[in-house]
């Protein structure tokens, strides 16, 4: 029987957190899970070790215990410090034969240290231990506007249609939480959880950094150098602004109160950074033309 190594079988540093391995587990899972790869014994060999790896290594008591045994655990189940090994005399290679569904998805390797029953003395019988079915993971993408209104989507997940309802001002990379939509638990355990992680469309016009909405409009040479009233158009409505006599191009104007919504909250929102871009006007009539020549001329001889 060979030793296991259950942060290698995840893919984790052994100095892993526990968000780090439920994490790596997670995305395993959902690779090797026999739903996805129907009649391929290598995956679902595969799926058992990821799943044994994560009973250990998510499990406090039974980390510590298998980190202070680690490759030495031969000589201590020889000294009678472990599960079941020892008394039942005979080693045996990979997982049990009675078929995936009951404790058959633990190993001998298991067995010898834990216990047949994934305890720390093995008094109980075999499959009588509860265990939470497994958890799954997906992924949707929305758009910005989507984002800032709310929106609904229609999921086929493990064969199941979800109805996902999406908050306001939901962020991009938040994960969302369908408690015992997973796979079934086993023996009376509860079932797994659907983690769905939500991304947001870049959009062409506005960048969003946390609450807050940035963009750029455009501002007339003559507002620019004269002051007066422009219109922005905001993610949902459109304002009025004062633009000061004389702004320099790239002057960015605070709008408060107008950017994403907060998440989980109906009444505040962020703020919009508006960079103001002066254009410059490309035909010009003889009289324009003759006016800004006069303005330059002026220009010039009080500098004189």
């Amino acid at each position: 029987m060979d030793y296991k190594d259950y942060y290698k079988l995840l893919g984790v540093a052994k100095t892993a957190t526990q968000e780090e391995i439920k994490k790596a587990y997670r995305k395993l899972a959902i690779k090797y899970h026999p739903d996805k790869n129907p009649g391929d014994k290598k995956q679902e060999e595969k799926f058992k070790e990821v799943n044994e790896a994560n009973e250990v290594l998510s499990d406090p008591e039974k980390r510590k215990k298998y980190d202070e045994l680690g490759e030495n655990w031969k000589y201590a189940q020889q000294e009678g410090n472990g599960g079941q090994y020892g008394p039942r005399g005979r080693q045996q290679q990979g997982y049990r034969s009675e078929g995936f569904g009951d404790d058959s998805q633990f190993s001998d390797f298991f067995e010898s240290i834990f216990g047949n029953s994934g305890g720390f003395g093995g008094g109980r019988q075999r499959g009588s231990s509860k265990m939470k079915g497994e958890d799954y993971q997906a992924e949707i993408s929305i758009s910005l506007d989507e984002a800032f209104h709310g929106t609904t989507r229609q999921l086929d997940l493990t064969d199941q249609k979800l109805n996902l309802k999406l908050k306001a001002g939901i962020a991009g990379g938040q994960a969302l939480r369908l408690k015992g939509k997973g796979g079934p638990g086993r023996n009376g355990g509860p079932a797994g959880d659907i983690f769905i992680t939500v991304h947001v469309q870049n959009s062409p016009k506005f960048e969003r950094k946390g609450n807050d909405l940035y963009f750029d409009a455009p501002l007339d040479f003559y507002t620019a150098v004269l002051g007066g009233k422009i219109p922005v158009a905001t993610i949902d409505k459109t304002l009025n602004i004062n633009i000061p006599a004389g702004t320099d191009s790239n002057k960015t104007f605070r709008l408060k109160g107008t950017g994403m919504p907060l998440y989980d909250s109906n009444t505040e929102r962020g703020d919009s950074y508006v960079k103001m871009i002066i254009t410059v006007p490309k035909t010009l009539t003889d009289e324009e033309k003759n006016l800004i020549t006069q303005l330059a001329n002026l220009k010039q001889s009080s500098h004189a």
